[in-house]
């Protein structure tokens, strides 16, 4: 409870917007960020929340990097539907988010930024050419919207670091900014493909994302006007959503009467620190996974203690944790040695790695909302349809991901 605590006090000084519980209203949705991984883990994720009825009750979708590849998709494909007269059946859920989720991923969208950056001499200077080439690949293979053409409900909100506060910074259809320097509406030539990009521009391999906004045009920040703010806004740069929040909970947690995480991030591993390189790679990795550490157990802490309501399932979790009246799924032993130490990157993924994260995704949101939040579930439950049947035996699945954890510079 100690927890509980002092993280709700740490996250109330950061935003002055929070709602007590029972003025809270609404589902959110949190993606977490870690690549490729985590947009197709979130994939089994979200099939099984349509089938369950509840995606459409979704009041906010709350992504970071790799979460906010597939909640672009999932964005597009609604505003496309409802153009159309048509809800998100299953059949159209394959052909809408599935489908496409599995062509992207399929492909190497890291190394032409590379590239274009590092192999022709009049960019070796140019730091924003990664970003703009990422944002390139988004717009071609995930979608050709303006941030301006999101739906009004859900709401989208695309996440990203602001390092110059280091704060989060939002996407939105209607507003863009973070709390410290004010938010403006989103210029109208700004897509949903920049708000992806600039959510999951890892460091080091891309450079921060560069926007150039005025001063004058952001409002109602905490920092009042004079030099320093001047200087900040002037300065802005955005890097990865998982810098700073890779669960996407600071624009949710506040004002939301459920709050559903799916976490497809990278689980803290244990390794030697042998050169200098290693150890200090390691310095920074600890402190992030303490950070992230911290945000789960107070999220975990304050379900525990009524504060907040939802779940949350994690990659490197198997159903035997949620009791043993669950029985589909895969080991405890296979999720954390094999399908969670799968890479977080964005080059491409097989299509063992692709069925094994998607299976995954959509038993454990399954079992995470049967245990946790059975209020959310409708009376007559629809049937579990595992989405890759052929990818269930335990062998088989180790063997096809025995190399999936090994970053590989092409293909």
């Amino acid at each position: 409870m100690a927890v509980a605590v002092t993280m709700q006090t740490l996250l109330t000084k950061e935003s002055d917007g929070y709602t007590p519980s029972k003025q809270r209203s609404g589902i959110a949705l949190c993606l977490s960020g870690g690549g490729y991984r985590a947009a197709l883990f979130h994939l089994g994720a979200l099939r099984r929340l349509n089938e369950l009825r509840i995606l459409s009750k979704v009041r906010t979708v709350s992504s970071v990097s790799g979460g906010s590849i597939v909640s672009a998709l999932l964005a597009s494909y609604i505003v496309q539907s409802r153009s159309q007269g048509r809800d998100l059946s299953s059949a159209e859920f394959e052909a809408g988010i599935a489908t496409p989720l599995r062509s992207i991923t399929s492909r190497n969208i890291r190394n032409r930024p590379l590239l274009k950056r590092f192999a022709l001499p009049w960019n070796w200077f140019r730091r924003s050419t990664q970003v703009d080439a990422l944002q390139e690949q988004y717009h071609r293979h995930l979608t050709k919207l303006s941030l301006a053409q999101l739906p009004d409900q859900p709401k989208f909100v695309f996440c990203s670091t602001e390092l110059s506060c280091g704060v989060n910074w939002v996407f939105e259809q209607h507003r863009v900014g973070q709390y410290w320097l004010g938010y403006t509406s989103p210029p109208v030539d700004w897509s949903i493909a920049k708000a992806v990009a600039a959510s999951s521009c890892f460091p080091p391999l891309f450079d921060p994302m560069t926007l150039a906004i005025s001063p004058d045009e952001l409002s109602g920040g905490k920092l009042e006007a004079g030099t320093e703010r001047a200087g900040l806004v002037n300065g802005i740069r955005l890097s990865d959503g998982g810098v700073y929040d890779n669960l996407g909970l600071e624009p949710v947690w506040e004002s939301h009467e459920h709050v559903l995480v799916s976490d497809g991030g990278a689980p803290f591993r244990f390794k030697p620190s042998t050169t200098v390189i290693r150890q200090w790679k390691r310095y920074f990795g600890i402190a992030s996974n303490q950070v992230g550490a911290l945000r789960k157990r107070w999220l975990v802490s304050n379900f525990e203690a009524k504060v907040l309501h939802g779940t949350y399932w994690g990659v490197g979790s198997a159903v035997s944790r949620y009791g043993s009246e669950f029985t589909e799924g895969y080991s405890k032993s296979l999720a954390a040695n094999c399908i969670s130490r799968i890479r977080t990157d964005l080059n491409r993924f097989t299509i063992a790695e692709q069925s094994v994260l998607e299976n995954h995704g959509y038993i454990l949101a399954d079992v995470a909302m049967r245990k946790h939040v059975p209020s959310l579930m409708p009376t007559e439950i629809a049937p579990l349809r595992i989405p890759h049947e052929n990818w269930s035996d335990e062998k088989d699945v180790s063997e096809a991901l025995r190399d999936s954890n090994r970053v590989r510079l092409s293909g």
